[in-house]
């Protein structure tokens, strides 16, 4: 640490609207020593910090520590080492992982969810910086009211970490770990936060996952299917252009599933849309019974009856944030209320207008609605909605008072639900607040596959996530061939493959249209794709080497590697 230079004169305050600098607030400071370490103790007006080293570790923590409830909204505190080198980069668990070059050029001022930790902003709870071979990795281990940002200058990157309220106030210390190593890189941080959540508990492999859920080694088995069965848009919807009701019945997708093994397809894993009245994101919670128009309850369970004939695995698509007013027992009471007393509303999608369901309240729905569902069918899976992609919920309504850390719990809880009856639990993304419970995501995405690519990327593409979690989780990867053929990165990262990937949203979550690709072609790339996970599938990825602009490689604990070529879109198993 004594050779990086911290910016001091960046921490500051937001106060009744007021920028209050640390300079300005500062009244005295003190060393002291502890059996632990030795530090730096400041006292300030409105809040005091810790900044000291642990002996045993060499770790630095900064710390904040609020003593007076003065109305503070925001704590900009700490923020980057500063070390001037063009070839520096910084690292940022950006979804699947990103890598900034100091002298890139991108407006970071509109990241997702405005940066905030445990979203797909920050997949896992860390920021990292490399300079001259030397960096660091910033560990928040607080970080459900917390977020960070990006600002670039002619020397690089500055990344600072922003605390933010708990239900309004400052209510506890938040604190931030530094490591500091002279042969960092982004591997070195991954595999640093590696032994960290190891440490914690977090950490949880597949094999340990097997143990309540059998079922995880079939699914590994798998290429998935997503498809769905009714698409319903409500008139206030934004994605309203006078469209009519569109019903795929439970013995098309049946039919569907069954050419695709005669086509070549081995075993697979079915995510079913829409598979409720009145259709896809509509009436949430009260989302029952199954589709009347495309077969009822009969129809659904022989459609999961005929997939557990050819060993198939079977998972709903199923929502418990989205609180639409058209659900049957909507109670405006039971919404997410905000602090000046409102109850947040929109009509983004298909259902119309809606509040987001407290979270408090949402594994009691869980349960009441899959008392009912289990009585006509078995399931494998369940996919839970958006629960690890968006950022953690507060809410006012002092009926049921909830903070972002107890709304993590409240969605945690309905991924244990499942768990007790023995079904493998999935969300959207693939955020490490929920790693002990989730087995498998949606997708677990580089973000340039979020957007046109013909957008610039916000960075250099890295496997963070894999190089952390691969051997304790199962990620789905889009395998479309665009200019740059997605199945290489399903390979590199050790992935399973999608065969069938039918959106219900155009262009929203990396849906731009068909590639043009046969059913067969895709059916003999994810047989490629499969086969390759087979080898490495509870294996920890050890190392990503960028070799040139266009070849990767990723190293796996048995020592298999796989390198990629993006340009010649080849790929070869060293």
């Amino acid at each position: 640490m004594e050779n990086w230079i911290h910016n001091l004169d960046s921490f500051y305050i937001t106060k009744d609207d007021q920028k209050i600098m640390f300079r300005d607030d500062f009244i005295s400071s003190e060393e002291r020593t502890t059996g632990l370490g030795k530090g730096i103790y400041s006292t300030y007006k409105y809040f005091d910090t810790y900044i000291w080293k642990e002996d045993s570790t060499n770790h630095y923590y900064f710390e904040w520590i609020p003593k007076v409830d003065e109305n503070i909204k925001e704590v900009h505190f700490p923020d980057s080492f500063v070390c001037e080198d063009k070839n520096g980069y910084s690292t940022i668990p950006y979804m699947q992982g990103l890598l900034i070059p100091n002298r890139y050029e991108y407006d970071y001022s509109h990241i997702a969810f405005d940066g905030q930790f445990t979203s797909c902003a920050a997949y896992m709870p860390w920021l990292s910086q490399t300079n001259n071979g030397k960096g660091y990795i910033a560990i928040n281990e607080t970080p459900w009211d917390s977020k960070y940002t990006i600002d670039h200058d002619d020397k690089g990157t500055t990344l600072q970490f922003v605390w933010l309220t708990s239900l309004g106030k400052m209510r506890y210390k938040r604190i931030v770990r530094y490591s500091f190593e002279s042969n960092m890189d982004y591997n070195r941080a991954a595999k640093i936060y590696r032994e960290y959540v190891k440490e914690t508990g977090l950490f949880k492999s597949l094999k340990e996952k097997e143990v309540t859920l059998p079922k995880i080694s079939d699914l590994q088995q798998c290429a998935v299917v997503h498809t769905g069965i009714k698409a319903h848009t409500e008139k206030d919807s934004r994605f309203y252009t006078g469209q009519k009701d569109v019903i795929h019945s439970f013995d098309s997708v049946k039919e569907m599933v069954q050419s695709l093994h005669k086509l070549g397809s081995n075993k697979l894993y079915l995510h079913l849309d829409g598979w409720a009245d009145p259709g896809y994101d509509n009436c949430h919670p009260d989302y029952l019974p199954a589709c009347i128009e495309a077969g009822g309850w009969s129809g659904l369970k022989d459609l999961q009856k005929s997939l557990s004939s050819q060993n198939d695995l079977f998972g709903l698509h199923d929502q418990y944030r989205d609180y639409y007013y058209k659900a049957k027992t909507h109670d405006e009471n039971q919404a997410i209320q905000l602090e000046d007393g409102s109850v947040f509303e929109h009509a983004n999608w298909a259902g119309g207008r809606q509040n987001y369901l407290c979270a408090s309240l949402a594994s009691k729905y869980v349960k009441r609605n899959y008392t009912e569902i289990l009585k006509h069918i078995n399931l494998d899976c369940v996919y839970l909605d958006v629960f690890s992609c968006n950022e953690m919920d507060e809410c006012f309504n002092l009926e049921h008072l909830m903070t972002r850390k107890e709304c993590m719990e409240y969605r945690r809880a309905c991924f244990q639900y499942m768990i007790s009856k023995g079904i493998i639990p999935s969300s959207e993304e693939c955020s490490d607040w929920a790693m002990r419970e989730l087995v498998f995501s949606h997708y677990g995405p580089y973000e340039f596959m979020m957007k046109d690519e013909n957008e610039k990327r916000m960075g250099i593409p890295v496997p963070l996530f894999n190089l952390v979690y691969h051997d304790c989780f199962i990620l789905p990867w889009p395998m479309e061939k665009r200019q740059e053929d997605y199945m290489l990165y399903a390979l590199l990262n050790g992935g399973i493959p999608y065969v069938v990937r039918n959106a219900p949203y155009d262009n929203v979550d990396g849906n731009f249209g068909s590639d043009g690709l046969s059913i067969e072609d895709k059916i003999t790339r994810a047989n490629i794709v499969l086969d390759f996970y087979q080898k490495i599938k509870n294996e920890e990825m050890v190392e990503h080497k960028i070799i040139n602009d266009h070849i990767q490689q990723c190293t796996y604990s048995n020592n298999i590697t796989i390198e990629i070529n993006t340009k010649e879109n080849t790929y070869r198993i060293v």
